[in-house]
């Protein structure tokens, strides 16, 4: 009796038991893809419309029920939702479109893959719509229309002497173009959904908290804000702080930091109109001992706003803590509440004498001759200054013209000046024979002025009451 080797039957039952699992895999793979020559595959979706395992020719039909129930849902935020309907729109199955390139594409042999990856689509001109339902029914939607909250850069609080930011604000709003293009698309693709926020819908702040540009910004801000400008005003100051220079401060959206000039002009034209001096009415004491009140002329301090401005607000950029004093177009002699100090010329009109003080010493002082008001050349009454001295020139004006040795204008082409052909001076002369406006003076007295006087120096010609 022959002996069995269990073993060997063993492989050989194995070997036929796999050759049949093969077999039978084999003609299920071709029978499935004999099925698959003209069905599509498993999750195949075709414009939003899923036609897994449908034969070519029922696909049509299975678009159409799609189309007919067709939504799109808008996501919107604030947890808020819209619909737009097929119908609401005429959306419409084109039955002359391109579907049969499909076809091509799934080859049936290739079937499995199906089985693990959706078989997504899209075919150009499977929907039409009526385009003017479409944007009708846009510009009726509530995202569009009610309760937009407009989107906001962060932005910048002045508080306890700095700046903090403040978060932006990204609103609502939409951009109504965007918005029309990605609902049509979603609508050309059969998509039942459409967040507008990930679709970038939504108008958003170009500059947030992270950006780059808020720090630096910031930090300007603090820098300008630590700026402490005092001002020397004759015997006073003004002191330019952190409370008031953020109030000039806004920042554009740019994210750019920006002074308001007309702000720091007012400013610098309120010290101006403050401390100025120049043309003011002054209270003076006179050499015949009366205290009258000089009104005219163009003496004293006086700021030149525009470039004073500038300067300020480059102090600002700087962050400059400094004492100053403003620019000026004119400087008086004294910082004084009287400015005129103790160093002018006095034209006593009524009297026809002129005094000049030095310092508070009497330098020199004699007759004069002024102009003659009955001919409307009347010396111009106010408080000017020596504009410059020259000798040996000749002066000129309408209806004159003199050579004169020692020459002081303090008026345009109104000033001191010797007069050799006058052999008196004083008196009423200059009713009937006085000057086009000029002060006449004996030679001495126009040398003596000449040789101590200094351009700058004021000239109060006045009347006495």
């Amino acid at each position: 009796m022959k002996s069995i080797d269990t073993k060997k039957l063993h492989n050989s039952r194995f070997v036929e038991n796999a050759r049949i699992v093969t077999a039978s895999i084999l003609l299920i793979y071709l029978t499935v893809s004999l099925y698959f020559m003209n069905h599509f595959f498993f999750n195949t979706v075709i414009n939003g419309a899923d036609v897994s395992l449908k034969a070519y020719n029922e696909a049509d039909e299975v678009i159409i029920r799609y189309v007919k129930d067709y939504k799109l849902q808008l996501i919107e935020r604030n947890e808020k939702t819209e619909e737009i309907a097929g119908q609401d729109i005429g959306m419409k199955f084109n039955r002359n479109n391109s579907i049969s390139k499909i076809h091509k594409m799934q080859t049936s042999f290739k079937w499995p893959i199906s089985l693990f990856k959706e078989q997504s689509f899209y075919v150009n001109d499977l929907y039409f719509y009526n385009r003017e339902n479409l944007e009708d029914r846009i510009d009726n939607l509530d995202c569009l229309n009610k309760d937009i909250t407009e989107p906001q850069n962060v932005s910048f609080k002045y508080t306890n002497g700095c700046y903090e930011t403040v978060k932006e604000i990204y609103g609502n709003k939409l951009h109504k173009g965007r918005l029309y293009e990605v609902i049509k698309s979603s609508i050309l693709r059969g998509q039942r959904e459409l967040d507008l926020d990930k679709s970038l819908c939504y108008i958003n702040p170009k500059y947030t908290l992270s950006s780059a540009e808020t720090s630096q910004t910031q930090s300007l801000l603090n820098k300008y804000v630590s700026a402490k400008i005092t001002y020397i005003l004759r015997s006073e100051k003004e002191i330019l702080d952190q409370n008031t220079i953020s109030q000039w401060l806004s920042v554009d959206e740019g994210l750019e930091v920006v002074i308001d000039e007309n702000a720091v002009r007012r400013y610098v034209k309120g010290l101006s109109k403050k401390y100025d001096t120049a043309g003011a009415a002054r209270k003076f004491k006179t050499s015949v001992n009366k205290t009258l009140e000089v009104k005219g002329g163009f003496y004293g301090w006086k700021t030149d706003i525009a470039a004073e401005a500038q300067a300020l607000t480059e102090n600002i950029k700087r962050g400059e803590v400094l004492e100053k004093e403003p620019i000026y177009i004119q400087k008086a002699l004294s910082r004084d509440e009287n400015d005129i100090g103790d160093t002018y010329v006095e034209i006593n009109i009524t009297r026809q004498y002129l005094w000049y003080y030095k310092a508070g010493r009497l330098i020199a002082q004699g007759h004069i001759v002024s102009g003659n008001p009955n001919r409307g050349n009347a010396t111009s009454l106010g408080v000017y200054m020596l504009n410059y001295k020259e000798t040996d020139t000749t002066i000129r004006g309408p209806g004159y013209e003199a050579e004169v040795t020692y020459w002081m204008p303090f008026n345009g082409n109104i000033g001191i000046h010797d007069a050799d052909w006058r052999y008196s001076f004083g008196g009423n002369i200059y009713k009937r024979n006085g000057t086009h406006g000029c002060v006449n003076v004996p030679l001495y007295l126009a040398k003596r002025i000449y040789e101590n006087i200094e351009e700058g120096t004021p000239v109060i010609c006045y009347e006495e009451q």
